[in-house]
């Protein structure tokens, strides 16, 4: 099933279960983000489904994710999954507004907003780059971290900086084709 708009929609309790699957069996497992780990364990990332295309109601979905996240300190971060935004420019058209509404709600520095899609591609990358895959996910999201958690850890990481670096390699020894199965595979 792919991602646009016209495709069958899956229940919310799906979406999640399948952007768990990506969470530990990409993710985790090729240490994508040596920080998950520990979050997954913990049982302390939220999974939330917005299902709507429309993108003031998503923003606005988005705003009250971060007021749950500023009321629940037990929950470490959330992955925002948003079905309806199939189409990439339309969702880098919501990940634009949701940058200048979290800015303009005051959460500039409180939480980092990541940004994840089946169809990412990188400016000035092609689409079938392996490297595009270190941020493409089974559904449209976005990872709500918070901020003073990724600069402690990012303290108490060895080479924060080469972290970027080492997923684009590993991408890259993973092949494209791979890539896609390990991708296919967490919405079985």
């Amino acid at each position: 099933m792919d991602s646009s708009p016209n495709s069958a929609l899956l229940s919310e309790a799906e979406y999640q279960l399948h952007t768990q699957r990506w969470v530990k069996d990409f993710v985790v497992e090729y240490n994508i983000c040596p920080f998950a780990k520990r979050e997954l364990e913990r049982g302390s990332i939220r999974y939330e489904v917005a299902m709507s295309a429309d993108i003031e109601v998503l923003l606005q979905a988005l705003i009250a994710e971060c007021q749950l996240l500023d009321e629940q300190p037990e929950i470490e971060t959330s992955l925002f999954i948003t079905p309806e935004l199939g189409d990439f420019e339309d969702y880098l058209d919501c990940l634009h507004w949701a940058e200048q509404l979290m800015r303009k709600q005051g959460y500039d520095g409180v939480y980092q907003l990541a940004s994840f899609h089946p169809q990412y591609c990188f400016a000035g990358e092609a689409e079938a780059e392996p490297s595009n895959y270190t941020n493409r996910s089974p559904y449209p999201m976005f990872h709500l971290i918070r901020e003073d958690t990724v600069s402690r850890l990012t303290q108490l990481h060895p080479d924060p900086e080469g972290i970027p670096e080492r997923n684009i390699q590993l991408s890259e020894e993973l092949g494209t084709a791979s890539l896609k199965q390990i991708l296919a595979s967490c919405k079985l």
